[in-house]
C-alpha cells in the first residue's frame, strides 16, 4: 500500500524491479479493481487471478515510478481483527527468555497472543515511544502470514493453501507492560508497535515459508539471525491449531513468532534507545526500516 503528495490516499501498488505503478490507474476502465490490499484479499482466488492476469497483460506498458518516491503503508493498514501472534515458536528465544524470567518449557502446543489492530504501522514509520506508559521498549524479528482463505477445523495438509501471501513484521514490545501485567497483550498493543510491510509477498511466488532467512539489526548491527525452518511450529500447523474450533477469515494477520537475540535476551538486557534504527528483513520479502522515537 502506498500513497503520494498529491494523493495521500492509501491505495493498491504493484512493484516491479524495484519499481511501483498505481494498480488502480492501471486497470481503469477495464472492470472493477481493487482499491487495497484487503479488497484484493477478500475478491477470493477467482479475484487474485483476474487481478494478476489484467496486470500482467499491462506489463509491457506500465511505467513505474521510483518507490521512494512514496509513502509506504502497512499492507493492511488497519486490520479488521487483532493480530494474532506466536509467542514461544523458537526454542533459542524460550532459552535466552528463561535466563530473565521464570523457568520456562518449549511449549508442546502453539502459544498465541494477540496485538491490537491499532498497533499497526507502515514499513518506515517511526516507532513512537511514549515514556508515560514503557521504559523498555524491545524488538522482535518475524514473518507474518496473511490469511487469504478463511475457514474453520483446517487440516494441516491443506493449510498453505488458505494463505494469501507474507509480509515481515517487527513484533516491538514494552516489556515492563509485558511482565508486569503477567500477560502480554498490553505490553504488546502500543500505538505503532506493530510496523509491517514493505510488501505482502503472494504464496505462489514466496515458495516455502519454512526455508527463509530472518534477521534484525540495530545501528547497523545485527542482533537476529536466523532461518523460519527453526521454528517449532510452522505456518501450516499453526493454522491447523487456530482454525480449531475457531474461525479465520480473510485479512487475518498472523506474527509467526521470534528467534532469540531480542533485547530482553541480553545480558545485561539491552532495550532500544532513542533514534535506534531497527532494520527488521526476511529473504524474498524486503526490510522494514523504523526508528525509535521520542513523543
Amino acid at each position: 500500500m502506498f500513497s503520494t503528495a498529491d494523493d495521500p490516499t492509501p491505495r493498491l501498488a504493484v512493484l516491479h524491479a524495484g519499481g511501483i505503478a498505481d494498480v488502480q490507474k492501471l486497470l481503469a476502465g477495464s472492470g472493477p479493481v481493487p482499491r487495497t490490499v484487503l479488497e484484493l484479499i477478500q475478491s477470493g482466488r477467482d479475484g487474485w487471478r483476474r487481478t494478476a492476469e489484467r496486470l500482467s497483460a499491462k506489463f509491457s506498458e506500465i511505467s513505474f515510478a521510483g518507490a521512494t518516491d512514496v509513502r509506504w503503508h502497512a499492507p493492511i493498514p488497519r486490520p479488521l481483527k487483532n493480530i494474532v501472534c506466536l509467542g514461544l515458536n523458537y526454542a533459542s528465544h524460550v532459552r535466552e527468555t528463561t535466563r530473565v524470567d521464570t523457568p520456562m518449557k518449549v511449549p508442546e502446543i502453539p502459544v498465541f497472543f494477540t496485538k491490537a489492530s491499532t498497533s499497526a504501522s507502515g514499513p518506515y514509520d517511526p516507532i513512537p515511544w511514549d515514556l508515560s506508559a514503557t521504559g523498555q521498549v524491545d524488538y522482535e524479528a518475524e514473518l507474518g502470514v496473511i490469511v487469504g482463505i478463511g475457514g474453520k477445523n483446517i487440516k494441516r495438509g491443506a493449510a498453505l493453501d488458505h494463505v494469501f501471501g507474507y509480509t515481515v513484521i517487527n513484533d516491538v514490545s514494552a516489556r515492563d507492560l509485558q511482565f508486569g501485567h503477567k500477560q502480554w497483550f498490553k505490553g504488546k498493543s502500543l500505538d505503532g508497535f506493530c510496523p509491517m510491510g514493505p510488501v505482502v509477498v503472494t504464496s505462489d511466488e514466496f515458495g516455502d515459508p519454512q526455508k527463509k532467512r530472518i534477521t534484525l539489526r540495530i545501528n547497523g548491527e545485527t542482533r537476529q539471525d536466523a532461518t523460519t525452518g527453526d521454528m517449532l511450529f510452522p505456518v501450516n500447523i499453526i493454522l491447523e491449531y487456530l482454525s480449531q474450533g475457531m474461525t479465520i477469515e480473510a485479512g487475518d494477520i498472523i506474527a509467526t513468532g521470534t528467534p532469540d537475540g531480542v533485547g530482553l535476551g541480553r545480558t545485561p538486557p539491552e532495550y532500544l534507545k532513542n533514534g535506534d534504527v531497527v532494520e527488521t528483513e526476511i529473504e524474498g520479502i524486503g526490510m522494514l526500516r523504523n526508528q525509535l522515537h521520542l513523543v
